[in-house]
């Protein structure tokens, strides 16, 4: 109990204090709303592409393989245009989310600061060729470069507002008018900063800003990949889950650039045909390492439907069903799971032996990486086999990652449910010592 307690302390005294201001920060929220918005885009996109490239080998002779590739063979051009308007130009959307909503939260018009971000990064991203727009960075490799232009678009109207930097109309103009006017010189400011640096990039490195971007961020991406990075956070999410803070918007918040990155990286290789490159995506995430939600409480919700105690029994049933579907708060603050001893070492451990044995799963090349965005309330073997383009090996997989779980829950459980019987028992007993007096008097 001494660890737990040193351990308790340095989350409550040191990491939550830092969490929830990185938490609670305009920026981070901002980019946790601008992925948010582009999510349903990036899921219809993800489903249309399986659907053009079907799960069967090319000469498979099963009727339902040899129907589907036929179909998708035919009409390849017309499936993958829906894609291509989603999923393709993903960072568009990226891009006006997180500036409407860093906007929004610094109190200034939302529309206006979405269009001059957007515009910030089709400038720097996507220069005319040819009398179209190339859509080669309008994918996974422009991520990072639709964030920091978001970012500098929407500081820079702060700055000239905070310095009274604009063009002032009479009251009497209307104010969609004004709104527009007031425009001009961030616009004109984002053309004379950017617009130089992007050709200076072109000459000089011949490349464009989200290639250089990304060579930028190339370690961060690889170490992403790596078992420590994946580890290190899972630790944060689920100790700060344990304190009570909800770790996974925190974590994930900060995570979502690099699994967009990481998932756009693997389309471009699957539609390639060439080696799938990235282990850490969504998917990974979601399906592998929190089987039912933060913790993998799958599994405890499944021990708590058959549980003696009349309160773990109602609770697993009422929660068992949501579960499934990856939603565990029910279970985390019904338990309590927050602050529980009993339960914290499954709590924060099962997650990361989930992480552990599916990485190497997964590295080894005996599970497909991540090639699909699901929504994270899919079912886990559901989701597992979507995002890895509807094979089966996750979903053997996942079945053992949750049995596995059942067992790492187990012992813990059973102290736990030993416990609250005992507690149950005492309450009962209670009661029936305060029916007695009546019943004796009655017969005195």
């Amino acid at each position: 109990m001494k660890f737990y307690d040193k351990l308790m302390g340095v989350v409550e005294n040191n990491i939550a204090p830092i969490a929830v201001k990185v938490g609670s920060q305009k920026h981070v929220r901002a980019m946790r709303d601008g992925f948010i918005t582009a999510m349903p885009f990036i899921i219809v996109g993800s489903f249309l592409l399986i659907l053009a490239f079907p799960p069967f080998a090319e000469d498979t002779q099963n009727g339902f393989g040899r129907a589907w590739l036929d179909f998708a063979g035919k009409n390849f051009d017309m499936i993958m245009m829906p894609y291509n308007m989603t999923m393709g130009i993903m960072t568009i959307f990226v891009s006006m989310g997180i500036g409407y909503s860093l906007a929004r939260a610094y109190q200034m018009d939302g529309i206006t600061s979405t269009c001059l971000s957007l515009m910030c990064f089709l400038l720097v991203a996507a220069p005319v060729s040819n009398g179209g727009l190339p859509a080669s960075h309008m994918g996974g490799t422009g991520i990072f470069t639709a964030v920091l232009s978001a970012f500098y678009s929407v500081e820079l109207i702060r700055f000239l507002k905070k310095h009274n930097i604009t063009i002032r109309l009479p009251e009497q103009v209307p104010p969609a008018i004004a709104r527009s006017f007031e425009m001009l010189i961030p616009v004109l400011v984002v053309f004379m900063t950017v617009y130089p640096l992007s050709l200076f990039v072109q000459s000089q490195y011949d490349m464009l800003i989200p290639d250089a971007v990304m060579q930028m961020f190339k370690p961060l991406i690889s170490a992403s990949n790596s078992l420590p990075a994946i580890i290190g956070a899972l630790l944060v999410s689920q100790l700060l889950w344990f304190a009570g803070i909800h770790g996974a918007a925190i974590v994930v918040g900060l995570l979502s650039p690099i699994f967009l990155t990481n998932i756009g990286a693997n389309i471009d290789a699957f539609v390639a045909g060439e080696p799938i490159p990235n282990i850490f995506t969504q998917p990974f995430w979601d399906f592998y390492i929190f089987i039912g939600g933060s913790g993998a409480t799958l599994a405890l919700a499944i021990l708590m439907v058959f549980s003696r105690s009349v309160h773990l029994r109602s609770l697993g049933r009422m929660s068992a069903v949501p579960g499934f579907f990856q939603i565990n708060e029910p279970i985390i603050f019904g338990t309590p799971l927050v602050l529980n001893p009993m339960l914290f070492i499954p709590f924060v451990f099962a997650p990361i032996v989930n992480a552990v044995i599916a990485y190497v799963a997964v590295h080894s090349g005996l599970v497909g990486m991540g090639v699909a965005t699901t929504p994270w309330t899919t079912p886990a073997v559901i989701g597992a086999s979507w995002g890895a383009g509807w094979t089966l090996a996750p979903v053997i997989l996942v079945v053992g990652l949750l049995i596995l779980d059942l067992l790492i829950y187990l012992p813990f459980f059973k102290m736990f449910e030993k416990q609250l019987l005992e507690q149950e028992k005492e309450t009962a007993a209670s009661k029936e010592q305060g029916k007695a007096p009546i019943g004796e008097g009655a017969t005195a």
